[in-house]
């Protein structure tokens, strides 16, 4: 009788788990982004709708800090507000699966990489329209500090 009752419980867990992560993976789709795909096309909107280009560089399928960054700050509510109202979205990644990224695009990830002097990632690089850094912020740190640096590079642009 132990033992039925003992399956009934984990198969219910089981079940619950597998809701809660769909309920998750939703919540998550509604916060994309709209991440510009070419690095030029970053500056000409920027200068377009006189905003800075946020390029992010980030390491999506190997870097851990990268994937925590990620799933805190880019896939929030909070954040999509900010960026859809005052940023452009680059990102500039660098992944061991090199099929993830065109060899062009890789290229161009890595020329900035060392015009912005970046060696580690996570890491956040604010540019003017010209391509000229506004703002730079390194590694992860608690989510709640990147909105005020975030803000700032805004009302300083």
């Amino acid at each position: 009788m132990k033992k039925i009752v003992l399956f009934f419980v984990v198969c219910f867990l089981v079940v619950s788990n597998s809701n809660a992560q769909e309920q998750i993976e939703e919540s998550v789709e509604s916060h994309s982004l709209n991440w510009v795909t070419n690095y030029k096309a970053a500056l000409k909107k920027s200068k377009k709708e006189k905003k800075p280009v946020l390029i992010y560089f980030t390491g999506s399928d190997w870097c851990g800090p990268c994937k925590v960054l990620d799933k805190n700050l880019f896939h929030t509510d909070k954040f999509k507000a900010i960026a859809d109202k005052d940023l452009i979205l680059y990102e500039a990644d660098t992944p061991r699966n090199k099929d993830i990224v065109s060899p062009e695009k890789l290229e161009i990830t890595n020329d900035l990489k060392r015009k912005y002097k970046v060696r580690s990632f996570p890491t956040l690089v604010f540019v003017n329209h010209k391509g000229k850094m506004i703002g730079y912020k390194k590694g992860l740190i608690l989510t709640e500090y990147y909105y005020p640096f975030i803000q700032s590079v805004i009302e300083n642009y």
